[in-house]
């Protein structure tokens, strides 16, 4: 999604002090890899398979065809790639979650014009039990929201109901939106507000047990427990600097939050998960974040300097407070 000029200027400044992609490379993908694959160059979603461990499915946000990357976290090189059919031309894809049964869910959910498509699209297809490219006849469900048309780069799938959650994006924050308990192809799939976010949401994860939501926006991100959807905080994330922060997912073990972002080469970024061990595989303690994004260390790969990132968040802060003042002005 085309991102304004103050955010843009905000990202790349953060992005010139983050750690680059590569330093978070290893052998073990659940620590972060980077996406080698020069057909995606807007990852944004990101979503661990259950079925094929190490493997996290992708997807390009916009101007790219109805496909599905599979990388292998371990070698950051695409394994296959999914063409799509039995749905039309996807518009703004901006989310992707497993569900149960091994079923990937893909939203085409963003609004580059901020709100004014009258309804957009889920796509369901099965995840291959073999990884190689093919081409996999989706599910499309036609998505309308019950408060009127609105941007959404979010959502997730519960592991154990199987029913599908969208967040809007509003820079004040948004609301958990609940689909129907089953998403049907006939018809308009109504999605109702039932909680607030805290957040200019980007992208959510719940964890393989259904127990937590991590929500991250560009410089930030917060922790919920689930409560059946009533959300309850927990606390901040901790949120690498990226230079477009777009995607979260738990690892398929529940013990790491990975963290991707857009651009060529783009790098995925491993913390360790809420009430994960903290002095587990880590090889460091976890670490925390304000609610600007800025990190202290949690480890290898993490090497921004915190005078850095303080002076990152100062200047973003102030970008965003000049927009904000001419567009109220």
């Amino acid at each position: 999604m085309r991102r304004p000029f103050a955010l843009l200027a905000a990202a790349l400044l953060t992005a010139a002090l983050a750690v680059p992609a590569s330093a978070a490379d290893n052998d073990d993908g659940d620590e972060g890899f980077t996406i080698n694959d020069p057909r995606i160059t807007e990852s944004s979603g990101l979503a661990a398979s259950r079925q094929h461990p190490g493997v996290y499915w992708t997807h390009n946000d916009s101007d790219d065809g109805p496909y599905l990357y599979a990388v292998d976290s371990s070698t950051g090189d695409t394994v296959a790639r999914l063409t799509l059919t039995g749905i039309g031309t996807p518009r703004d894809v901006e989310a992707i979650s497993v569900g149960p049964g091994n079923r990937l869910f893909v939203a085409d959910v963003g609004d580059n014009l901020g709100g004014t498509w009258p309804y957009v699209w889920i796509y369901e297809l099965p995840e291959p039990k073999r990884l190689q490219d093919a081409t996999v006849q989706a599910t499309q469900y036609v998505v309308k929201y019950a408060d009127g048309p609105r941007d959404a780069e979010a959502m997730v799938v519960h592991p154990k109901t199987g029913r599908v959650y969208l967040i809007d994006k509003h820079e004040d924050g948004g609301h958990l939106y609940e689909g129907p308990e089953k998403l049907s192809p006939e018809g308009d799939n109504v999605f109702r507000p039932i909680a607030p976010v805290e957040l200019w949401t980007t992208d959510a994860a719940l964890s393989p047990d259904g127990q937590d939501l991590a929500v991250r926006g560009y410089f930030g991100g917060v922790h919920y427990a689930w409560n059946g959807g009533e959300l309850q905080r927990k606390g901040r994330l901790s949120v690498p600097l990226q230079g477009q922060g777009e995607s979260v997912t738990y690892s398929a073990d529940g013990s790491r939050l990975l963290f991707g972002s857009e651009g060529e080469r783009s790098g995925v970024v491993s913390r360790p998960a809420p009430g994960a061990d903290e002095g587990g595989s880590s090889g460091g303690p976890a670490s925390r974040a304000d609610g600007d994004g800025s990190a202290s260390g949690d480890g290898k790969g993490d090497s921004v300097k915190v005078g850095g990132a303080v002076v990152a968040a100062v200047v973003v802060a102030a970008l965003f407070g000049l927009s904000r003042r001419r567009r109220r002005g």
